[in-house]
């Protein structure tokens, strides 16, 4: 029964991924590590050069299940008046596997007590679907449907998107439409466009409150919104001890509309090892239907900040 039950999930997958208009983006639990995976305005924030690596692997023991990986690199420039970035991610989710290239820009204006970034973004994507692989099933011959050819196929995909964001040393405030293109994204070869890329929007939050000497508390917010989509968000608390350590708790909403409590509790843990490499893990306790048939997600972050700052080398735990 659970294989029966674990064909049809994936099967879903397909279906949400090449027919229905809703959230098609991968998702990050630590996205207050990785801002520029969402925002270009994002681009230069931080002192120095950052090179950063993600992991994700979601509703692990699910077959087909999302899993991501991303590699990007920002730094600020001339005097930090501008921040370059550049991205690659690779997303597989059942028999769909997309690899994007993105480049970022962002020009920095100083606004009162922080600095304004206001950028955009260029990306190629490359999706392609195996029609062919075995976990694939169908309640008629696959190949009745003659919106499926069979197969290997692949596509090209260009997009564009803008985003700003805002920070103090204590506060920061983003928004963003990473992808503003509706590409044609389905494979069929019949005329028909049955699907199409959305847009997303991000808005982000964040604010550092002292506690003592050695304590901080940092609650942030991040908000989602695809067309078609219920809105959907994720509330965060860290505390950060000694300015090295970190660790909070994130609650996802969303999951099924019978369930009603959300998608998931995370909770994230992360060290400043060094004065330039910090490393940060999470987990996600899943609340939605589909624990049942999976056992969580979990997320890594490795990032390593190159050079120095004022003379100091590279410190900053909060990633504003």
């Amino acid at each position: 029964m659970k294989n029966i039950m674990r064909s049809i999930i994936l099967g879903f997958f397909v279906f949400v991924s090449t027919v229905l208009v809703a959230q098609q983006e991968q998702q990050y639990t630590q996205f207050m590590y990785n801002k520029l995976g969402l925002n270009p305005g994002y681009a230069g924030s931080t002192d120095a050069g950052c090179l950063t690596a993600i992991y994700r692997k979601q509703w692990i023991g699910l077959d087909g299940s999302p899993s991501t990986q991303m590699l990007s690199y920002n730094t600020p420039m001339l005097n930090k008046r501008v921040g370059v970035g550049l991205s690659l991610l690779r997303n597989s989710i059942g028999i769909e596997n997309r690899i994007t290239l993105e480049g970022t820009y962002a020009y920095r204006i100083q606004v009162g007590r922080g600095t304004l970034g206001i950028g955009i973004m260029a990306s190629v994507r490359r999706r392609a679907v195996d029609w062919a692989d075995p976990r694939l099933k169908g309640t008629q011959p696959i190949g009745a449907d003659n919106g499926i050819t069979g197969g290997f196929q692949s596509k090209w995909l260009f997009n564009v998107g803008v985003g700003a964001y805002y920070a103090t040393n204590r506060f920061y405030v983003g928004a963003s439409l990473p992808r503003m293109l509706n590409n044609n994204i389905d494979f069929s070869e019949i005329g028909n466009v049955l699907s199409k890329e959305v847009n997303h929007g991000y808005l982000m939050s964040g604010l550092m409150i002292n506690v003592n000497d050695k304590i901080k508390l940092q609650p942030q917010l991040l908000i989602k919104y695809a067309k078609n989509s219920p809105l959907d968000f994720d509330a965060n608390l860290m505390a950060i001890f000694l300015d090295k350590f970190n660790v909070g708790a994130t609650y996802r909403a969303g999951g099924s509309k019978e369930v009603g409590i959300g998608e998931s509790i995370d909770v994230i843990a992360g060290a400043q090892l060094t004065n330039n490499l910090m490393f940060a893990l999470s987990y996600d306790f899943t609340l939605s239907d589909i624990k049942s048939y999976s056992n969580g997600s979990v997320e890594a972050i490795l990032r390593y900040c190159l050079g120095k700052s004022e003379g100091k080398e590279f410190v900053n735990p909060r990633f504003f």
